[in-house]
């Protein structure tokens, strides 16, 4: 019967609205949690699906750039001296944990510990 209220609920949300609760569920049962605003210098473990995959070269070294989206917030994720990672592209459904930090102000984790997850109804 819950499944039926929360359907009966969503008819009145958007599907950027469903798809967003939906992807705070499947992160929740992860065991991950939501970043709380002023989360800054913790580890933390995010769960979502990869929005956008960049590669940013440098002189110096290479850096993979993914953003993740969690249902509440989108998480820069870098890679250092990588050019590309199997399995980590736009769509792919991804658990990783490393220290939180909000260079130039958006929150972002450097070098983290990265799962790819089988996101259930998917």
């Amino acid at each position: 019967m819950p499944s039926l209220l929360r359907r009966l609920a969503d008819l009145g949300r958007s599907d950027d609205d469903v798809t967003a609760g939906e992807l705070r569920d499947a992160a929740t049962a992860q065991g991950c949690r939501p970043i709380a605003p002023g989360t800054d210098r913790e580890i933390v473990s995010v769960a979502g699906t990869i929005i956008a995959v960049t590669l940013r070269p440098r002189a110096t070294v290479p850096a993979l750039v993914a953003t993740v989206y969690d249902g509440s917030v989108s998480v820069q994720l870098v890679w250092l001296g990588r050019r590309r990672i199997i399995g980590i592209e736009p769509g792919a459904y991804v658990k990783v944990t490393g220290l939180l930090c909000h260079p130039e102000g958006h929150p972002t984790i450097f070098n983290p510990a990265y799962e790819l997850v089988a996101q259930h109804g998917r």
